[in-house]
């Protein structure tokens, strides 16, 4: 049977608003994790209580922002915990002045480096898929302002300049070897901005979402489930999940502008708890299926089909619910802990010394093990 991969943009969901988890992963190498720090909520634990959860309870070592938030980078400061910021949508076009993008690396990053382990700087959000054309044309320009700035303060080697996109980006996605890059921004954006990150040894990155694509008759394919696969005539590789077919489309579209050794992030990444009524697929029990599953793929290090034994860095989404966004259920609801910082399922990432901390009964041990996966 063959799949359809619908790509959708989100940038109404994920737009400085979302919480997510990290995992790079290296072959042979244990799993480093980190993760995303979204704060549309009304009950989130303060930033130096997340900052110790997060430090002293899990394996978390990176964290995403999807702002500048001062409490937040200081809260992070000294913990050794790698930071990657986000500049906002609407404050783009300002930084395409030299003197501006200094300034906001004065303000909003040299406060807090190095004792804040700041290590790439996001700019923007799915600014392709906005179609604001203001946005998309001084997109590259702040990208490279920043960049300049980051040279005049001696910090480009030690922070990125990248910006995520949606896969709305792309074209003839199915089989993933005919995808391309959207006619109108495929030569006059993306080769630009994909040589920009080569010459500065930055990872292009994208928020591929098997949740937003998948329909009843994929969610085997969604999940990592067994499953027909999808059979790419081009290059006679089979793909037996929809993640490894997105990803085998941006390299594809990448490859088609002679990009293909760049690197790829997967920004965003996740399935929620949660979700209306008429929703199939949406509970805990999917979520922690998905996620696991997630990783063991990632953890495999056996790359894609037109990727082979390529390790990514991954961002799960996400760490907290975030009981104040609009829309469907689903969209405060994809959050792995609660704003009490309770596991709403597990995936692996609580340290064992958390067992210690919480005080539990001896003959509620077992039980707590089996929970949070320390015992199969």
């Amino acid at each position: 049977m063959n799949y359809v991969l619908p790509f959708f943009s989100i940038s109404s969901i994920t737009m400085f608003t979302m919480a997510g988890l990290l995992i790079i992963f290296s072959t042979g190498a244990e799993a480093s994790i980190g993760g995303n720090y979204g704060t549309i909520a009304n009950n989130l634990p303060p930033p130096q209580q997340v900052a110790d959860f997060l430090l002293h309870s899990t394996v978390i070592n990176r964290i995403r922002l999807f702002d500048t938030d001062p409490q937040i980078l200081q809260a992070f400061a000294n913990t050794g915990i790698a930071i990657t910021v986000t500049v906002p949508n609407d404050q783009i076009p300002h930084l395409t002045n030299l003197s501006s993008a200094k300034k906001w690396i004065s303000d909003q990053i040299q406060p807090h480096f190095p004792s804040t382990n700041i290590i790439r700087i996001l700019v923007g959000n799915e600014v392709i898929s906005t179609a604001n054309h203001l946005l998309i044309r001084t997109l590259i320009p702040a990208m490279q302002s920043l960049h300049t700035a980051l040279v005049s303060a001696s910090l480009h080697r030690r922070i990125q300049i990248s910006t995520p996109h949606s896969l709305g980006i792309l074209t003839n996605t199915t089989p993933p070897s005919s995808a391309k890059f959207r006619r109108g921004y495929d030569t006059n954006v993306l080769k630009p901005l994909l040589s920009f990150l080569r010459s500065t040894s930055s990872p292009f990155v994208v928020n591929p979402y098997p949740f937003f694509g998948y329909s009843i008759e994929t969610l085997d394919f969604a999940l990592f489930r067994p499953n027909p696969g999808l059979f790419d005539q081009h290059t006679k590789l089979l793909y037996t999940n929809m993640l490894d077919a997105q990803l085998d489309s941006v390299y594809s579209a990448m490859d088609k502008l002679g990009f293909s050794d760049v690197e790829i992030v997967i920004g965003e990444i996740g399935w929620p708890s949660e979700g209306d009524i008429d929703q199939i697929g949406v509970d805990v029990a999917t979520a922690a299926e998905f996620n696991k599953n997630l990783v063991a793929r990632v953890d495999s290090g056996s790359g894609t089909p037109l990727m082979p034994n390529r390790t990514f860095e991954t961002y799960i989404f996400a760490i907290f619910n975030e009981n104040l966004k609009s829309g469907p259920t689903s969209e405060r609801n994809f959050g792995i802990f609660r704003s009490d910082l309770t596991p709403i399922y597990d995936i692996g990432i609580l340290r064992p010394t958390v067992i210690n901390r919480r005080h539990i009964p001896k003959h509620d041990l077992v039980s707590f093990l089996y929970e949070f996966g320390f015992v199969n």
